[in-house]
C-alpha cells in the first residue's frame, strides 16, 4: 500500500472525527456558550450545509491547480477551522470554525479519491479509494465516543485541539508522502479490460462538460438515494433501539459502534469487490441494504436480530461507496468536480432521508417507519443503478466511456 494512501486516510480520519465528535459534545458546548440545544444543533446542521456548498465551490475554484497542492490547502483550511473552534471565545466564532472546517470536507474526499486511485494500478482503483475512506469509516466508529470521553475528562475544547493536531499530522504526511503530480496524468497501466485510468479533466469548462454524461447523473442519483435511505433510517435508530427493541439508552453507544464496524468492513470488502465487477457489486450492495432495512423493520423488537441487522446496515450501506466514486469519475473522465458532486449528492440524500423519516414518525407510523421508508428509497436506487448498469453495456455508452 503506497504511503501516500496512509496520509490520505489520516486526513479522512481527522475530517470524519470533526464531523462526528460534536454529537457527544453538544451539551457541554451549549452550556459553555449559554445557548439552547437547538442553537447548538446548528454546529451539526451548519457543518452539513457547508459540506454540500464547499464540495462544489472549492473544487470548481481550484480546477486548474495541482491536485496535491489543493489537498494540502484543503487540510490547512481544516486545521484553521478546528483551531478556531478550539479557541472560540463565543458561539458565533465556534460556528464559524465549524463552517470553515466543513468547507474542505467534500473537496478533500472528491479530489483525494482521484489522487488515491492514481497511486495504484487501475485495476485496484476502488480498493485505493476504500483505503482512503477507511479513515472516515473509522472516525464514524470512534468519533462520538472519542468526543464524549475527551470532553468529559479535559473539556470540549481539548477534543478540538486533538483534531487540530491530527490535521497537522495529515498535512505533513500529504506534503511529504503524496507524489508531486499525483492524479494529474493518465496512468499508463492498463486494466484487465484494456482500458487505462481516465485522464483528469483540465480546467473549469472541462469539469462542467463531464456532467453531459447521462451515466454521471444516474450514478449521482443512485448515490443520493442510497445515502438517503440509509441515513433516513439511521437518524432515528436510537429511538428504534430504545422504544421498539427494548434497549436502554446506555446501550445505544455500543450499538452505534457495531454499526460503525459494519461501515469499516463494508467499505473494504466493497472496494475489493468493485475492482472485480463494479456494477454488479453496486446493485447487490444496494439490494442488500434495501432488504436489510425492510427486515430490520420487521424484527426490530428482537434484541439479537437488531444487533445483527444494524451491523449489516452499515456493511451494505458503505459497500457501494468506493465503487460509486470510481464509477462517477470514470464516466466524468477524471473530473474532480464530479467526484465532489458525489459527496454533495450524499449530503443531499442524508437531508432528504432524515426529513422523510421524520415525516413518517410525525404521521404516527411508529419508530420502525424510518426503516421502511429507507428501504423504499434504497429500492428506487437499486432500479436506478440497474438501469445505469444496463445502459453502460450499450455500444454508445462504451464508446463514451473510452473517449
Amino acid at each position: 500500500m503506497p504511503s501516500g494512501l496512509v496520509a490520505l486516510a489520516l486526513g479522512g480520519f481527522g475530517i470524519g472525527l470533526t464531523e462526528f465528535l460534536i454529537a457527544g459534545l453538544l451539551p457541554q458546548v451549549a452550556s459553555s456558550f449559554t445557548v439552547s440545544e437547538a442553537a447548538a444543533g446548528w454546529l451539526i446542521s451548519g457543518y452539513a450545509l457547508s459540506v454540500a456548498v464547499g464540495a462544489i465551490a472549492l473544487t470548481a475554484a481550484t480546477a486548474r491547480l495541482p491536485r496535491k497542492a489543493v489537498l494540502v490547502g484543503l487540510v490547512a483550511l481544516f486545521v484553521v477551522g478546528n483551531l478556531l473552534s478550539a479557541v472560540a471565545p463565543s458561539y458565533p466564532v465556534m460556528l464559524l470554525g465549524r463552517i470553515v472546517a466543513a468547507l474542505c470536507h467534500g473537496s478533500f474526499f472528491g479530489i483525494g479519491s482521484l489522487v488515491a486511485r492514481s497511486l495504484v494500478a487501475p485495476e485496484k482503483k476502488s480498493r485505493a479509494v476504500a483505503v482512503m475512506f477507511a479513515g472516515l469509516t473509522l472516525a464514524n466508529v470512534l468519533g462520538v465516543p472519542f468526543g464524549a470521553l475527551v470532553g468529559e475528562r479535559w473539556g470540549w475544547r481539548a477534543a478540538f485541539w486533538a483534531v487540530t493536531a491530527i490535521g497537522v499530522l495529515a498535512l505533513a504526511g500529504i506534503a511529504a508522502l503524496v507524489p508531486d503530480g499525483a492524479g494529474e496524468t493518465r496512468s499508463p497501466t492498463m486494466t484487465g479490460t484494456g482500458q487505462s485510468d481516465p485522464a483528469p479533466a483540465d480546467g473549469l469548462r472541462a469539469q462542467f462538460r463531464a456532467f453531459r454524461s447521462w451515466q454521471v447523473w444516474l450514478t449521482l442519483t443512485a448515490t443520493a438515494l442510497s445515502y438517503g435511505g440509509m441515513f433516513g433510517a439511521f437518524s432515528y435508530i436510537a429511538y428504534t433501539f430504545t422504544e421498539v427493541g427494548g434497549f436502554s439508552p446506555t446501550d445505544v453507544a455500543w450499538l452505534l459502534m457495531v454499526y460503525g464496524v459494519g461501515l469499516v468492513v463494508g467499505n473494504l470488502v466493497g472496494g475489493r469487490a468493485a475492482d472485480h465487477d463494479r456494477d454488479r457489486t453496486l446493485v447487490l450492495a444496494l439490494l442488500g441494504l434495501a432488504i436489510t432495512l425492510a427486515v430490520f423493520g420487521l424484527l426490530a423488537g428482537s434484541a439479537t436480530a437488531s444487533v445483527v441487522l444494524v451491523f449489516l446496515m452499515g456493511l451494505f450501506g458503505f459497500a457501494g461507496v468506493p465503487g460509486m466514486i470510481t464509477r462517477v469519475t470514470d464516466f466524468a473522465h477524471g473530473a474532480a468536480l464530479a467526484a465532489s458532486a458525489n459527496v454533495s449528492a450524499s449530503n443531499i440524500g442524508n437531508a432528504l432521508g432524515a426529513w422523510l423519516g421524520g415525516l413518517a414518525i410525525t404521521a404516527g407510523l411508529g419508530y420502525t417507519a424510518p426503516l421502511y421508508v429507507g428501504a423504499g428509497i434504497v429500492l428506487i436506487s437499486v432500479i436506478v443503478m440497474a438501469v445505469a448498469a444496463r445502459q453502460a453495456k450499450s455500444p454508445a455508452q462504451q464508446a463514451e466511456h473510452c473517449m
